[in-house]
């Protein structure tokens, strides 16, 4: 073990799960933040509603509290919808931006003095929704496409302190809000609605969904030294799917 320390958002299942047992499996003490318990006994677990501001500054407080320091933050939760514009919920909006952009930002100021001591850096899950526009997702768009764009900026400002922010930018992975995206939308037929997806990937006849330990295996890079010169970055993990049109 190192006296490294990572905080994990979403780390109770999918990407965030794969992010917080990497980090264990790479020596790191790990805490991870969800709104439900993690099962992982190698993870310092904290439940939070990271759509309130108090929750996520008391997230950062408990991490710190418990490990004595913070070297890499993890922003990974995240929330999906999908429909015509026309059909859109206050509700839904709200529920959607206060999950992948007002937490990951409030987690994100909480953690910046800590991750300035230790010279660290932050990992933030946006997606190829937000490098691109993806016809009937425009509000899960609009809050990666935010991630994308709020990393930029976090990398600006935060370098003079020696802290680097990147985002990892996947395409569909194979994860449980995935197949719950595929129950909720897909109606009758989700492994149609699955295929679908798989269609319009450049490498469509070999196409498969990318592993949630393909994109942590990323993210654990991100947070490593060889990756020092890298921030603001937005890195595609995705087939070649944002990569043009086919």
């Amino acid at each position: 073990m190192t006296d490294r320390v990572v905080l994990v958002s979403g780390a109770a299942g999918g990407i965030g799960g794969a992010v917080a047992q990497r980090f264990a499996d790479g020596g790191w003490r790990v805490a991870g933040v969800d709104r439900q318990p993690c099962a992982d006994p190698s993870v310092f677990g904290i439940e939070a509603d990271l759509r309130q501001v108090a929750d996520c500054r008391a997230a950062v407080e408990r991490t710190v509290a418990w490990g004595g320091r913070l070297d890499a933050l993890v922003n990974a939760a995240g929330v999906w919808t999908e429909g015509p514009c026309t059909d859109t919920t206050e509700d839904d909006f709200d529920r959607v931006f206060d999950v992948n952009v007002k937490g990951l930002y409030f987690l994100t100021s909480a953690a910046v003095p800590h991750l300035a001591a230790a010279e660290g850096c932050v990992v933030n899950l946006s997606s190829d929704a937000g490098i691109q526009g993806n016809a009937g997702a425009a509000v899960y768009c609009a809050s990666k496409g935010a991630v994308s764009i709020l990393t930029k900026a976090l990398a600006l400002e935060l370098a003079p302190q020696g802290v680097r922010v990147n985002a990892v930018c996947p395409g569909d992975v194979d994860s449980p809000m995935l197949h719950g995206q595929a129950r909720d939308f897909g109606g009758d037929h989700p492994e149609e609605y699955l295929q679908r997806l798989l269609a319009g990937y450049p490498q469509a006849r070999r196409a498969r969904f990318i592993r949630p330990a393909e994109v942590a295996e990323l993210i654990w890079f991100l947070a490593q030294t060889p990756a020092a010169p890298i921030t603001g970055a937005n890195i595609s993990i995705d087939f070649g799917l944002s990569a043009g049109i086919v």
